[in-house]
């Protein structure tokens, strides 16, 4: 490990700062460094929010810029002023990626291509590239590292696999400053209620349905996400140019249990949760060897069960921020309709 980098004082371009991790990485940014200015990139999509960073919206540190990471003019402007850039911006959803993959070979491959090719023409200190413990694929047993190969199932997962390496080659070709993570799932505050631990939790407080693929027996490695925005911290300062690093908290939990957990702490009845037709090509197990960021210092701190408790009181203290994505969203209430008929 070579000497530790700066970002006190430092401005960074954060991409897809408006959602769930990226809100939550520029509030960890802000607080924890008192002199590093931000700037916001996002194209707010659907699963973009503001309101998810209202609290600083006028914070002489932040800045917000709405556009695409596609936009090379826009990209490259906004790459001239910064000194690091933590790129978060993707499609992520793994069942919209089933339904339509175009958007997601455009935004995360070409998306990315389009901020990696700013950079080289940049002085930037770091690119740090946020991929995923998907891009591994499925395991039974054991745990992956870092030099596994990368078999993806899905095809949100093969254009964040495409994404990852395409950093990787910059890296090696114009030994662009690139480092990659790759967390497992994240939960907490300001998740976009499509995904699975949101929607299970505002679906039983509303007392509708909690639909679960398969028989509820597919495994992940639940990581809290001020725990992800400590890790990536770690590595933007600490990190081996060059290099990825696997990111999880290792608390692996079938789904079922996370669905009885949830209904549990809410005091609703377990037989809110429905089984439904599984997911195509759903992965059984995702599970990370995390040795190798351990070593720059880095341990989740958050217990799965302390976690889950908080994330759903979060989002019981917090109805008017889903309630009006879920209430006034035709995307959300189209997705919903379509991708569940006859599950």
């Amino acid at each position: 490990m070579g000497k530790e980098r700066a970002i006190d004082g430092k401005t960074l371009l954060i991409t897809g700062g408006a959602g769930f991790i990226g809100s939550n990485f520029i509030h960890f940014i802000l607080k924890t460094y008192p002199e590093c200015r931000i700037i916001n990139l996002d194209k707010l999509t659907y699963a973009g929010n503001l309101d998810n960073l209202k609290d600083i919206e006028n914070d002489s540190r932040y800045e917000f810029v709405k556009g695409d990471i596609q936009d090379k003019d826009t990209v490259n402007a906004l790459i001239g002023k910064a000194d690091g850039v933590v790129h978060f911006a993707a499609e992520t959803h793994v069942d919209r990626s089933i339904m339509s993959a175009g958007e997601f070979i455009m935004t995360d491959v070409f998306g990315s291509f389009t901020l990696l090719d700013a950079v080289k023409d940049s002085e930037v200190d770091f690119f740090v590239h946020v991929s995923t413990d998907e891009v591994y694929g499925s395991r039974d047993q054991g745990f992956f590292t870092e030099d596994d190969p990368m078999c993806p199932s899905s095809p949100y997962a093969a254009s964040k696999a495409g994404a990852d390496r395409l950093a990787y080659s910059y890296w090696v070709t114009y030994e662009l400053p690139v480092l990659i993570v790759r967390p497992s799932n994240n939960y907490g505050p300001y998740q976009y209620p499509e995904k699975f631990i949101p929607l299970f939790t505002t679906n039983a407080i509303d007392d509708k349905s909690l639909p679960l693929y398969g028989k509820g027996t597919n495994v992940r490695d639940w990581l809290y996400v001020e725990d992800n925005c400590r890790a990536i911290d770690t590595v933007m300062r600490k990190g081996k140019l060059g290099e990825s690093y696997n990111i999880g908290a290792n608390q692996e939990v079938p789904n079922i249990q996370v669905a009885e957990q949830i209904v549990d702490t809410l005091g609703k009845p377990r037989d809110l949760i429905t089984f439904v037709k599984d997911r195509l090509g759903h992965d059984k197990r995702y599970a990370l060897d995390c040795e190798k960021i351990k070593k720059l210092g880095w341990k989740p701190d958050m217990d799965f069960d302390q976690g889950l408790k908080r994330t759903v009181n979060w989002y019981q203290d917090h109805p008017e921020w889903w309630q009006k994505i879920k209430q006034k969203s035709k995307d959300f209430k189209q997705f919903y309709s379509k991708y569940y008929k006859d599950r």
